[in-house]
């Protein structure tokens, strides 16, 4: 695999199938080159082939709030915290989609609410040592006068809590170490940075 031009400087040996439901669980052989030359010996990992996700902050300027959701995570369960989690609208991007597409669709299914103008914040990976499932993070404009209950798919397993909440309290969460995701805490730091030009516009 070429990287900036420069020549191979990894190689998968081998890769098969160790899982395949939900998701997928790959098994790799791999080598790389070391940082004080030559290459390293064959290594074996299993990573998590997720697929990559988009998640958005929905903000509304005119009543000064934004939207988060409460759902029940079964990851957070298996780690012993509380498994109830309060995080922003999300989904997984199916084969066609772009994350807009995603953000605008879970947005609907998850809160009942429509969103307008989407700001990209950031990119990340996730948890790059075992999974290559990456993160598209948005803020986006919308009304949300209306919004709150219950919400998500059946069929899907789904029962998601709408929580609109003013800055202040959403800064307070943030602040209080009662958010434990770090898509949330990210887009939470990003608006408090930008929430005068966001309030402003």
């Amino acid at each position: 695999m070429a990287k900036d031009g420069q020549s191979a400087d990894w190689e998968v040996l081998q890769s098969e199938v160790a899982y395949d439901g939900y998701f997928q669980l790959i098994k790799y052989t791999l080598r790389h080159e070391l940082f004080r030359g030559g290459w390293g010996q064959p290594i074996t990992r299993e990573i998590f082939e997720r697929g990559s996700a988009a998640a958005v902050l929905p903000y509304d300027p005119a009543l000064g709030c934004v939207l988060l959701v409460e759902q029940f995570r079964p990851g957070a369960m298996q780690a012993g915290g509380h498994p109830w989690l309060t995080e922003l609208v999300a989904g997984i991007i199916d084969p066609g989609e772009t994350p807009e597409d995603v953000v605008r669709r879970e947005a609907v299914e998850e809160a009942g609410v429509r969103l307008t103008e989407l700001l990209p914040i950031h990119r990340y990976f996730v948890s790059p040592g075992g999974s290559t499932e990456q993160m598209h993070l948005f803020c986006a404009r919308a009304d949300l006068s209306d919004a709150g209950g219950i919400h998500g798919l059946a069929e899907e397993g789904e029962d998601i809590r709408v929580r609109v909440l003013s800055c202040g309290e959403a800064f307070g969460l943030l602040d209080s170490g009662a958010l434990d995701n770090a898509m949330t805490l990210i887009a939470l730091q990003w608006f408090r940075r930008h929430q005068h030009e966001l309030f402003r516009d």
